[in-house]
């Protein structure tokens, strides 16, 4: 079973069906390394076979252009519609790795997404977790998503 792989798929899944943009993964990093400035990270927590958080990296202009495909009109500050919609592509995001996981007999149950807009903020995991970081590209955004887990 490739985590790696099951976040991509659920990723592409997500941006070109919901977004309406399709997006390409660069190389997965596992362990310590890779990381994004972000202004809006939105996190879901997941329990069971998999634990964890997933974590969506967003810089300011990439939350703006997700936020304005989604809601279809053009977004200029970072506010609670941003929140919203970064926090929503984690809910589904999360979401297809729990459906993936399901297909290889992993319960996976997931928490409700929190969204945070600022600058000056990092994100912790549990110790000794496994990480996993993919950058995507794709059409006036660039972002990241970030697992942070355990797998039982």
């Amino acid at each position: 079973m490739d985590i790696g792989n099951l976040i991509i798929k659920s990723t592409q899944e997500v941006f070109s069906t919901m977004v309406m943009l399709e997006v390409q993964p660069g190389a997965v990093v596992e362990g310590k390394g890779e990381s994004l400035a972000s202004n809006v990270t939105a996190m879901v927590g997941l329990a069971g076979d998999l634990r964890g958080m997933l974590a969506v990296l967003c810089p300011e202009a990439a939350a703006k252009a997700i936020t304005g495909s989604m809601l279809g009109m053009e977004v200029e500050e970072l506010g609670e519609d941003v929140k919203d919609a970064v926090g929503e592509i984690a809910n589904m995001v999360a979401g297809g790795l729990k459906s993936g996981l399901g297909d290889h007999g992993r319960k996976t149950e997931l928490a409700i997404p929190t969204a945070v807009i600022g600058e000056s903020f990092r994100m912790s995991g549990m110790l000794g977790a496994n990480r996993i970081y993919i950058p995507f590209t794709g059409e006036a955004c660039g972002f990241a998503i970030e697992l942070k887990y355990v797998l039982e």
